[in-house]
């Protein structure tokens, strides 16, 4: 594959990477271990099936698959082909996963059986998703009543021999949805070049190599899971162990039988190994750091862990829209716990008034962050574009202040999200959720701290005296339209939302 003038696109990021460690193992999964010659192979026999069906560059793949092998072979298949790979939370029910296929224009859907089960319920409702794609094993078909393709059957009947179009690194390479100030997700276009640098941040700023093992325990779908773990292992050519469950116990076991030397999660993981009863029985000294992010974590118990577990915790910062990285506390270089670090390169930022003038150091303002970390914009939605982007720069919603030798601290946040268990959810798409209940005359949406997630969803409602419902019946109708972690974990009726 072809450079653009002295750019790199992910295609071509991963060739080299193969190209250099062939031999070399690039993930593991349960019992299965697959090198980086074999994996580059598997990627381009999936472009090709792709293409063979008519995909071509710029069209979009949805993508809703947890963390196994099959979704990084979709993933870069569709990078080698010029597509775009939509990520896809695999907790989005049949409600969220229409509209998600509908907005991005998606032609393909890869996913598991039972994901597929959801889309055959929407099948008349997403015209344009027409290539279904499952990666259940071929000698186990599904049983769906549609027609659709298996994924292994596909990569074994093409040829692993791909031609590359010709891209920019201004192209889109990935979308992710991102929750909405108007309760409609929107998807947060990522170029090749926002991903690109993002993917040598692991090397640069953390020194990983290609004899360091990782574990990718956040969701890849996940745009801090696709950057600190995926995209930043494969450039420089380390192994992964992809887990797609949150257990304490299984991951401090693969730490010890793998010899993980870095992990990055967010607050909840760490927080879980800390507080475990039967951690001390795990050796797991060939940890060198750790990387929380996606939400904050509380600053007391970074030493703690430190202590505990012989080894260095930094809190890093980002959101989708930028890639998602914006500053990192090195694990070399000094500690400030509570502190979210000092900017990557190649990002600019700065906290703003409300006047837009930049705050002198110690004064809380707004967060904003220019760079080849922020995205082209939000497909389909200018006007959202122009909101979020103004003159070039990134505006986050956070509030933050900087110390004098670089450091930002967060302080709290100007929109109305809450951030739990590093997911985000904006109050007003769960609110509008609740008011479709034909029991609900009026509903508030609010967070509330809490240790392990960060921060939980509750909702004050006022329900129609009338009407006989309880908070089971709420949550079995959030169920329908929300995914769970969006779903809130305490209901509280009130007589009026002014006692809030």
């Amino acid at each position: 594959m072809r450079k653009v003038g002295n750019k790199m696109n992910l295609g071509q990021m991963l060739d080299e990477t193969c190209h250099r460690y062939p031999e070399q193992v690039a993930f593991v999964y349960e019992d299965r271990r697959l090198t980086y010659a074999d994996f580059n192979a598997k990627v381009n026999a999936l472009g090709n099936a792709l293409k063979s069906r008519g995909v071509e560059k710029g069209d979009k793949i949805a993508i809703v698959l947890p963390n196994c092998p099959e979704f990084v072979i979709s993933y870069f298949a569709a990078q080698k082909i010029g597509a775009v790979a939509v990520t896809i939370n695999t907790a989005s029910t049949a409600h969220e996963l229409q509209y998600l296929l509908n907005n991005s224009d998606s032609k393909v859907l890869v996913t598991t059986a039972e994901c597929a089960g959801r889309y055959e319920s929407i099948l008349p409702q997403v015209p344009l998703c027409r290539n279904l794609i499952v990666t259940d094993e071929q000698e186990n078909p599904p049983q769906l009543s549609f027609a659709f393709l298996l994924f292994w059957s596909l990569i074994e009947e093409s040829s692993s021999s791909l031609d590359i179009p010709e891209l920019s690194d201004n192209d889109p390479a990935v979308m992710i949805y991102t929750a909405g100030l108007t309760g409609k997700p929107l998807g947060a276009v990522l170029t090749h070049r926002n991903l690109v640098t993002q993917s040598a941040l692991l090397g640069n700023l953390c020194h990983v190599r290609d004899t360091d093992r990782g574990i990718s325990v956040i969701p890849l779908f996940h745009s801090f899971g696709a950057v600190a773990n995926m995209l930043g292992a494969i450039r420089v050519g380390a192994s992964l162990v992809l887990l797609d469950s949150f257990n304490v116990d299984e991951i401090l076991q693969v730490i010890c039988r793998e010899q993980i030397t870095f992990l990055s999660g967010v607050p909840r993981l760490f927080l879980g190994m800390l507080l475990h009863d039967e951690a001390d029985r795990y050796d797991i000294r060939t940890l060198k750091f750790c990387i929380t992010g996606g939400s904050t974590m509380p600053p007391q118990y970074i030493p703690e862990f430190n202590k505990k577990f012989h080894t260095t915790l930094v809190e890093g910062y980002g959101l989708t829209e930028s890639s998602p990285v914006c500053t990192l506390c090195r694990p070399d270089g000094p500690q400030k716990p509570g502190s979210i670090g000092t900017a990557i390169p190649g990002a600019e930022i700065r906290i703003v008034s409300e006047d837009g003038k930049e705050c002198p150091q110690g004064e809380v303002g707004e967060l904003i962050v220019r760079g080849d970390n922020v995205m082209k914009g939000y497909y389909k939605n200018e006007a959202a574009t122009r909101e979020a982007i103004i003159d070039g720069w990134l505006h986050s919603g956070d509030l933050a202040f900087q110390d004098e030798e670089g450091f930002f601290f967060l302080t709290g946040r100007k929109k109305r999200m809450i951030i739990t268990s590093g997911f985000n959810v904006y109050a007003r798409e769960v609110e509008m959720v609740l008011e479709e209940h034909p029991a609900v005359i009026a509903t508030r949406v609010e967070s509330k701290p809490n240790l392990l997630r960060g921060e939980i969803v509750k909702a004050f409602i006022v329900k129609d005296p009338n009407a006989q419902i309880d908070r089971r019946q709420i949550l079995r109708h959030c169920r329908t339209y929300l995914s769970s972690y969006k779903v809130p974990r305490e209901v509280e009726f009130v007589e009026s939302l002014q006692e809030q």
